[in-house]
């Protein structure tokens, strides 16, 4: 009842104060920007907010759980209802607290009313492109939008292609993009182009340390097919974490002009030896041109039968979810899980969120959570240092490792490099 005279006083309560417990909010403000010291932050310090004083963290803009909605939402209507479901806090009762029962649902769909709408740009070479959504690949699902993908089919017609990007690694990327992405579009994949270097496999094959920025060992930019060859393991791998879901499998060779014919050679017969296509992608330096042997083999690949399948029920509990990931696309032996994440599971699935997708969080360096762990690492668990709920999203994301939402900037950014020319106008050092 919404009548105060047919209420009873802890319905009154209940009904004019939602009881938040302050120590429990998840919803952080965002920025885009990085800045590592608002990691961490104590806000409520001026002497108008007397007695809220509280911890809390800023999340860089791509990390907030409303861009994920937005690239998963299929409608207005379906992101405004996904929105409502966010939980913001618990309340002293561990009763989850959402934007709806702050009853600014309405005034959040205003402001990313516009933004449902993807933007159409083109290539260099006039071909349409739609760019929408950027979810962060390790707490979110890191995939482009479901309506830019209908949008995209319904412009290509039955008889056109549609390419779209999953996230970074196919232990990552592409399994959230089965298991999360196409679960809400119920979209089916034709098949699936499993991008790789020379250079990543010499380095899965035990090559030098990358360091971003510095100078590549002369192992990444010679001859060396020994260690290209120990690492062609891990392309084995991803082709077979692909095929878990029944998709037909393109290996594409992203070529780098320090790439020999041999090397590229070697790569491309061992995919071939793994019962997938391939074919060398030299679209960096030559635009179309040199992406027609990749075109071809994806139309290839699209004739064959996809026989696409989920890598788990949705009713099965969530901790036998993280396992089925760690065991069949990591290559691990399961998760390890500390009393609280038990504690926090438990309490989701009295909730009612057990049924919802997995989202891992995790290094995308190494199939493990080791980042020194290269090729098809064997042995390992992976420990969860966290559960989080994402309900307006639809997925829990649990903390693999050491995962941060804001990023910082290293010794010498690249601040340092811009400038602007006062005669011109010319903004310098940009790239």
């Amino acid at each position: 009842s919404t009548q105060s005279t047919g209420m009873t006083g802890e319905e009154k309560r209940r009904f004019a104060r939602l009881d938040i417990d302050p120590a429990t909010i998840s919803w952080n403000r965002v920025i885009d920007m990085n800045d590592r010291f608002l990691r961490k932050a104590t806000i409520g310090q001026s002497p108008t907010e007397k007695g809220m004083t509280r911890e809390t963290k800023w999340d860089i803009s791509v990390a907030s759980e409303l861009m994920a909605i937005l690239a998963l939402a299929t409608s207005l209507a379906d992101l405004k209802e996904r929105i409502g479901k966010v939980v913001v806090a618990l309340s002293k009762e561990n009763v989850p607290v959402t934007i709806d029962d702050l009853g600014v649902t309405g005034a959040c769909t205003a402001l990313m009313k516009d933004s449902i709408k993807p933007t159409m740009m083109q290539t260099l070479e006039g071909s349409p492109v739609l760019v929408h959504a950027g979810p962060f690949a390790n707490i979110a699902h890191g995939n482009s939008s479901i309506l830019a993908d209908k949008i995209a089919l319904k412009v290509v017609g039955s008889d056109g292609y549609v390419c779209t990007e999953a996230g970074f690694g196919s232990d990552i990327g592409a399994e959230k993009f089965f298991d999360i992405k196409c679960r809400y579009s119920g979209l089916i994949p034709n098949c699936a182009v499993l991008v790789c270097t020379v250079r990543a496999l010499k380095m899965h094959g035990g090559g030098p340390p990358v360091t971003p920025g510095g100078q590549l060992a002369a192992e990444y930019r010679e001859e060396n097919l020994d260690l290209l060859e120990k690492g062609l393991c891990h392309l084995g791998k991803q082709m077979d974490n692909l095929r878990q879901f029944g998709v037909p499998v393109v290996v594409c060779i992203n070529r780098f002009h320090t790439d020999t014919e041999k090397e590229l050679e070697m790569v491309r017969e061992y995919a071939l030896g793994q019962k997938g296509l391939a074919a060398v992608g030299d679209h960096w330096a030559k635009g179309g041109e040199g992406a027609v042997e990749l075109a071809n083999a994806v139309v290839e690949a699209c004739k064959q039968e996809s026989k696409f399948k989920f890598l788990y029920e949705l009713e099965r509990p969530l901790v036998d979810k993280m396992n089925e990931i760690v065991r069949r696309i990591y290559g691990g032996d399961g998760v390890e899980l500390s009393e609280m994440v038990l504690e926090k599971i438990a309490k989701l699935e009295k909730q009612g969120y057990g049924n919802l997708p997995i989202c891992m969080a995790k290094t995308h360096l190494s199939l493990s959570c080791d980042v020194t762990k290269k090729g098809v690492p064997t042995g390992f668990t992976v420990p969860v240092k966290d559960i989080i709920l994402s309900a307006g999203a639809g997925f829990v994301y649990p903390l693999a490792g050491t995962i941060s939402t804001m990023p910082g900037l290293p010794t010498r950014p690249a601040y340092y490099e811009i400038d602007v020319d006062t005669e011109t106008g010319q903004i310098t050092g940009l790239f």
